[in-house]
């Protein structure tokens, strides 16, 4: 055992009696929460209409009655400081004034059309003047954009395989949905109903291994390359330096596509963390923040590209391309999207989101620290990230084998019982335009109680 397994197997033999210590505090401070968890129980798949929203396994879900800015109330009036904002959903903030006016505006004048409206093309100049990209869709979700994207790209390459990276998230995407296990490829063991074998159909190999990279394009059977320019489903795991450019090199060498999700890397930067890196992608994808939290996701891709699809549209009937919803880019989400674009992603938004991430992630590091626990910080923009480890991972592997399940789950609840939520996967905090300062730091007293009470 190292030091860092033999300090978290110390912490980790209190965390049991605290966890339980904890839950009867919610169900003391939650009765009408535990009243509704029945009622919702009657109709719900485990008392919630979409799974992921039991996941931060509490005694039972959280109940919404409204949010604001970077705060919401649950059904009991208990106020909480959301550092998880809807998974990045709601990254700038539950409803931004900007958003809700240009819905209120929007609704008065039709839903949906399966139309453009007047202001679709300024939502396309928009797009384009800030991610550098000419030529963009719109579809509901960001699974449906990269659905769309390897669509495209397989077309245009007349290959069939794609390539991942080992721990990758890009939704509920079945063709992304692979892992390695023992050198082979083979399907997420947790999905539910899948016959087919998209595994035959893909490639995985480990982050920053441009090595193994290198072998798995080097026969030029692959048409895309789709990934994150941070891993964040696995904990957060940073590129190594110079990893992006050579990915790039690689992949115009062996004439695949290279598609970046920055659907969780928004919060970088007004124009991304491919911007950041000085990163050309072939196609972008961004969903969840990026309409505001209005369901919509948006991919982008390179004139050279949209010549390239419009020729090929044209050997095709008229008919069912296998992409598209009837609700994609109605008129609502539309409106969302100019606004957001156009009114909230704006650079002093940002400043104030990274200003107030630092503070959180250097309060973490400096009670960390003063504790001398083998535990470190990473951030990626707006987004900071406790890891129970000395070092940051290289791999999602490595990161995955960092997590403490008992330990997470208790530092969850001990903070939301104290009026704080952060993200139920991992440790990920998330800041927005509208987090005030104050609840920084009543993040940070809380987490210093909790780590006074494990030691």
């Amino acid at each position: 055992m190292t030091s860092g397994e033999n300090t978290l197997s110390f912490v980790s033999a209190f965390a049991a009696p605290l966890l339980a210590r904890e839950q009867r505090r919610f169900i003391d401070e939650h009765p009408e929460t535990i009243r509704r968890d029945k009622a919702l129980r009657e109709h719900w798949l485990n008392g919630v209409p979409m799974h992921w929203m039991s996941d931060w396994q509490l005694p039972a879900p959280l109940i919404v009655r409204a949010a604001s800015g970077s705060s919401f109330v649950d059904v009991d009036g208990r106020t909480y400081a959301d550092f998880c904002l809807g998974d990045t959903g709601a990254m700038f903030g539950h409803s931004p004034p900007a958003v809700a006016n240009a819905l209120k505006h929007q609704a008065a004048h039709g839903f949906t059309c399966m139309l453009p409206t007047d202001q679709t093309a300024r939502a396309g100049e928009l797009l384009a003047e800030r991610f550098s990209l000419p030529c963009w869709q719109i579809t509901q979700t960001a699974t449906d954009a990269n659905r769309a994207v390897l669509r495209w790209a397989r077309a245009l390459t007349d290959r069939k395989l794609i390539l991942v990276f080992d721990g990758c998230y890009h939704g509920s995407l079945e063709d992304t949905l692979v892992r390695l296990d023992r050198g082979r490829v083979v399907t997420r063991p947790g999905q539910i109903g899948q016959v087919a074998d998209f595994a035959s159909y893909a490639r995985v190999v480990e982050f920053n291994d441009l090595a193994a990279l290198e072998a798995a394009l080097a026969d030029g059977q692959v048409a895309c390359l789709l990934a994150e320019p941070v891993m964040t489903n696995a904990g957060m795991v940073l590129p190594e330096e110079g990893l992006w450019a050579e990915v790039r090199k690689l992949c115009t060498r062996h004439g695949t596509l290279l598609a970046i999700d920055e659907t969780h890397t928004l919060s970088s930067g007004p124009r991304g963390h491919a911007h950041r890196l000085g990163l050309t992608p072939d196609f972008l994808i961004a969903g969840k923040a990026i309409a505001g939290g209005m369901p919509m996701a948006v991919y982008g891709f390179t004139a050279e590209l949209a010549n390239r699809m419009e020729r090929l549209l044209e050997t095709k009937p008229a008919g069912h391309s296998g992409m598209g919803t009837t609700l994609a880019a109605n008129a609502l989400a539309t409106a969302a999207l100019v606004a957001c674009l156009q009114d909230v992603m704006t650079n002093e938004a940002y400043a104030h989101m990274l200003k107030h991430a630092a503070t959180l992630a250097d309060g973490l590091r400096e009670r960390i620290a003063q504790r001398s626990l083998p535990w470190h910080v990473t951030t990626v923009g707006a987004r900071s990230e406790l890891v129970f480890t000395p070092t940051p991972a290289r791999t999602a592997r490595e990161s995955l084998a960092a997590a403490s399940p008992m330990l997470e789950r208790l530092l969850h609840l001990y903070l939301l019982n104290r009026g704080v939520l952060v993200t139920p996967f991992h440790n990920m905090m998330l800041v927005s335009p509208v987090t005030p300062a104050g609840q920084v730091q009543a993040l940070l007293d809380h987490f210093e109680e909790f780590l006074h009470e494990l030691s």
